[in-house]
């Protein structure tokens, strides 16, 4: 269904994306961090970002409702009707932006029956553009489109880790998997790496919210990588919960046993 809006989402997260780097590139406005009730931290960034992508998604069609972690959340019992709406996270990996090393995206979804069936990833300090939809996933750089596909490594994997979360349950679920390295990154960039071959298993044990995974798991699984919910393959992991904090998940980038 995103096919005939992709081009405009992704012009959409490249305007948020130069919005977002207004600000980081400025001292005065860079450093002025809010907390918000949860004590996550929120920037005059994600608020610029959200303007853009909210008043461009209502523009492309307002029929489907928005669901983005900047705004005022509906109530599931509004929620639980929704068939189909766009999930957003103007700004994923604040605390990156904050430490400014420059792993932090813009992501947008489409859910699709609790599935995210399309989703953006774009990468404002590189100018780079992950995205997906019934077509597959691809990487945008430097003016070259490039299919992505996972590893499908069957020995000596890679890992991708959280550079701001990290937990000793993730060595126990990794050691199931023949992982012999690491590589670690912020922000959705993860599913990223398993997208494009550069690693094969992240596994969350923390808590992330809806938003900070959807268009991720849509760029993985038009990959052909998969997304558990737990600590191990079987339940796939879904969208529009009554309570929008995610349960641990398993990214995988190979077919498992």
């Amino acid at each position: 269904m995103l096919t005939q809006w992709i081009d405009q989402v992704k012009e959409l997260a490249r305007q948020a994306g130069e919005a977002i780097l207004a600000v980081y590139h400025d001292p005065a406005r860079s450093g002025q961090v809010d907390y918000k009730a949860d004590d996550s931290p929120l920037t005059l960034a994600d608020a610029a970002a959200n303007r853009i992508l909210v008043a461009g998604l209502r523009a492309i069609d307002p029929q489907i409702p928005i669901l983005s972690e900047e705004e005022k959340h509906q109530p599931y019992a509004e929620r639980q009707r929704w068939q189909c709406f766009w999930l957003v996270d103007p700004l994923d990996g604040t605390k990156e932006f904050i430490s400014r090393n420059g792993e932090f995206t813009v992501n947008v979804a489409l859910i699709d029956q609790g599935r995210p069936v399309a989703g953006v990833v774009y990468v404002p300090v590189k100018n780079i553009m992950y995205w997906a939809d019934e077509r597959g996933a691809f990487k945008e750089e430097n003016n070259r489109l490039v299919p992505l596909a996972v590893r499908q490594s069957q020995s000596q994997r890679i890992a991708v880790r959280s550079k701001s979360h990290a937990s000793p349950e993730e060595e126990e679920v990794l050691a199931h998997y023949d992982v012999v390295d690491s590589i670690a990154v912020g922000s959705s960039l993860k599913f990223c790496m398993v997208a494009e071959g550069k690693a094969d298993v992240y596994y969350r044990h923390g808590p992330t919210m809806e938003w900070d995974t959807a268009a991720g798991q849509a760029i993985v699984e038009a990959a052909g990588g998969k997304v558990y919910a737990g600590s191990q393959p079987g339940q796939h992991f879904r969208y529009n919960k009554e309570n929008l904090r995610n349960s641990s998940f398993l990214c995988l980038g190979f077919d498992h046993d």
